[in-house]
């Protein structure tokens, strides 16, 4: 495709997709995109599939090609999201939990040297329980431990959980996890309730390298958290950012501290792509 055809594609897009800047329409190797992650040491963005799909990790460039594909040890039982510490560590949320009955919830570290040796991988594993589970799978009122977001924070990993509760769809539990390896009881810290409706669950989440924001992502709005105190993230000026694009959004993180990138799946004839979006405009 030449460049006129890319320029007019994505001015195309830009007009179909609400508040979303598109930079780049994601190959079809991650048609099922989960999570999207960018570190400190590496220009790259990094991306992975959700569960049913080949343990890699895609190393993209800004006009969304791949340039590196790392293999990783592990099964992908259903990886969700992505997230990196101050060192360029990444870590694999491998916690999707549709039914609320998984008792091998487990996070991937992925070392800095990794990324950077397409040849191997070393893996540190880093499981968990939620304190407040007692039976697997729990009733339907109590369908809230599946979860697609997380990051890291001060030698912690916060998790964001999904509600499958119908009527109830928005609630989010935060959780928290050392960063280490081993076996860890996740502590419930607090909670957030966007709306009742599908569209308001949590699909992923990010915080700012200056520690002064915090995002999550819905398929209809983006959440943003400013003006808390350490990590009492809910308890601060909270902004509804509706996107005005219907899409099956699943990946959200920070490109610097004012730009994020988004990803979606390609699913019902939208989507499959890698976005910008400002924050403060």
């Amino acid at each position: 495709m030449n460049k006129f055809l890319i320029t007019l594609f994505l001015l195309i897009s830009n007009c179909q997709t609400g508040e979303l800047k598109v930079i780049a329409d994601l190959p079809l190797t991650l048609k099922e995109v989960s999570g999207t992650e960018t570190t400190k040491q590496s220009n790259l963005i990094w991306t992975l599939n959700d569960g049913g799909n080949k343990p890699r990790l895609y190393g993209l460039d800004s006009k969304g090609r791949i340039i590196k594909a790392l293999k990783i040890n592990a099964k992908n039982h259903d990886w969700e999201d992505l997230a990196s510490d101050k060192q360029g560590n990444l870590y694999i949320g491998d916690f999707g939990n549709n039914l609320s009955k998984r008792k091998n919830l487990t996070i991937l570290k992925i070392s800095v040297d990794s990324l950077s040796n397409s040849k191997s991988t070393h893996i540190e594993r880093i499981s968990f329980r939620y304190s407040n589970q007692e039976k697997f799978p729990p009733k339907k009122k109590s369908l809230h431990f599946d979860c697609e977001a997380f990051f890291y924070f001060n030698d912690s990993l916060y998790l964001f959980t999904k509600s499958r509760v119908k009527g109830d769809f928005g609630k989010t539990f935060l959780y928290k996890i050392p960063a280490t390896k081993g076996h860890h009881v996740a502590t419930l810290e607090s909670s957030f309730n966007s709306c009742s409706e599908v569209d308001c669950w949590m699909t992923s989440a990010d915080i700012s390298d200056d520690g002064k924001s915090v995002v999550l992502l819905s398929p209809k709005s983006i959440w943003l958290f400013t003006d808390f105190k350490n990590d009492d993230f809910f308890n601060g000026t909270i902004t509804e950012i509706p996107l005005n694009y219907g899409s099956q959004k699943e990946g959200v993180c920070f490109k610097d501290n004012s730009i994020l990138y988004v990803t979606d799946e390609k699913a019902h004839g939208a989507g499959g792509n890698l976005y910008e979006f400002v924050l403060n405009r």
